[in-house]
């Protein structure tokens, strides 16, 4: 899993400050040489220590006040107007800016140790997604709103289990550090679930079960989630529906309102296509309904979709990128999950194909000019999960320039005859 690296400010100075004491030093003495007596620069001496304390520790401070004075105290390198009572005044800056530059190291520090713990407890709620859960490759992004933060609104997980291999995608109510607590309690009611219910319905209805209990105990009734679960099941079993009804979607492919061949508009631009029309054949399927040989030899590979009012994922193949039509239900949270949950949605892929999902962090964020993220036209093909989700970040990052909402990419793979 990736997260987007986050560094203490101020923690360390850039090079141009820390060179910036030494600099004005050699051009302050400079300009004193070759100026006449009557324009005083002494006063410039004064800053410097000051300077030096924001750039470096102790040490450092005080190395740069000792060579003001020792090059102050030198015949050749004095100016007359610099009298004894300016160098114990500059002496008195250098040591209160060393002074200030060891309180400033010592919150550093404390600074440092609690942002360490505070990465430790966000880990344990959310830990580094493997690159492979079984047969599964995965790649993850995640990017809390609150800058200092490594856990906010979003989250995702993807568990094995005695049904095949299981991933939740949410978005909660709310972003930043307030909501890490649903995060939590849904992450738990999921990971339980997994080991425990034989249908997608059962683990949403947990997990629903789970945010009606919190909202009770906090009296919060608007205190909800949209979630995708996905499941890749054991070949040969694991939960209603194996192999049954399957929505083909090879590549960019057909299926109850499917995609069409590649399409040939934004080639040009680089980006891939959201491909649609009704009862289209997928091209790369080999002929209507996604039935003909695959391309690559591969086995057959199914995933089972179920949406509580969360975004569809993207199919991306070698063609582009094909946003699944899908059913959604009701958002966890509201109590109705077990009644009014949709159908699971069960897909056939190709083994070169990888299911996108996202939280709406990253379509709901703009450019300068208010334009919404085109995910599904700026999406490249590609192979690998973790190449894909860098990708996409890239793109994301470049297209809005500063991400205000919490954002979290999870791209799955199955490998052929895993």
């Amino acid at each position: 899993m990736d997260r987007v690296p986050r560094e203490l400010p101020g923690a360390r100075a850039p090079h141009w400050l820390r060179a910036l004491p030494w600099a004005l030093l050699v051009v302050v003495e400079t300009a004193q040489f070759l100026t006449p007596e009557t324009v005083q620069l002494g006063f410039v001496f004064a800053v410097l220590p000051m300077l030096a304390s924001l750039a470096y520790g102790m040490a450092g401070t005080l190395l740069v006040s000792t060579a003001i004075m020792l090059l102050l105290a030198l015949p050749e390198a004095r100016a007359e107007h610099i009298s004894s009572g300016d160098l114990l005044a500059l002496g008195l800056i250098g040591a209160v800016s060393t002074l200030l530059a060891w309180v400033r190291g010592r919150r550093n520090a404390q600074l440092v140790t609690v942002r360490t713990v505070a990465e430790a407890a966000q880990y344990a709620v959310l830990p580094p997604l493997p690159p492979r859960v079984g047969p599964v490759r995965c790649g993850a992004l995640y990017q809390a709103a609150v800058h200092t933060a490594l856990v906010g609104g979003d989250l995702y997980d993807v568990q094995p289990g005695p049904y095949g291999v299981r991933a939740v995608v949410a978005d909660v109510k709310g972003h930043g550090l307030g909501a890490v607590s649903t995060v939590a309690a849904l992450l738990g009611a999921f990971r339980e679930a997994v080991l425990d219910e034989p249908e997608l319905a059962g683990v949403a209805a947990r997990m629903d079960r789970r945010l009606v209990v919190d909202a009770a105990r906090r009296e919060d009734e608007e205190l909800f989630a949209t979630a995708l679960l996905l499941e890749f099941p054991t070949r040969g079993g694991g939960g209603r529906g194996a192999g049954e009804g399957a929505e083909p979607l090879a590549g960019t492919g057909g299926g109850p309102g499917g995609a069409g061949a590649e399409a040939g508009r934004g080639a040009e631009a680089g980006g891939a296509d959201v491909v649609g029309g009704p009862g289209g054949a997928g091209a790369e399927a080999g002929g209507p309904g996604g039935g003909g040989p695959r391309p690559d030899g591969g086995p057959p590979v199914e995933a089972r979709l179920l949406s509580c009012g969360h975004p569809p994922p993207f199919v991306v193949g070698r063609a582009g990128a094909r946003e699944v039509a899908m059913e959604s239900g009701p958002p966890l949270g509201l109590g109705l999950t077990r009644s009014a949950a949709p159908e699971p949605l069960t897909v056939a892929l190709e083994p070169s194909c990888v299911l996108l999902a996202y939280t709406d962090g990253v379509t709901e964020a703009r450019d300068a000019s208010g334009r919404f993220y085109p995910l599904g036209e700026r999406v490249r093909p590609e192979r690998e999960p973790v190449a894909l989700v860098r990708a996409v970040w890239r793109d994301l990052s470049a297209y809005t320039g500063e991400i205000a909402d919490d954002v979290a990419l999870l791209a799955l793979r199955v490998d052929p005859g895993e």
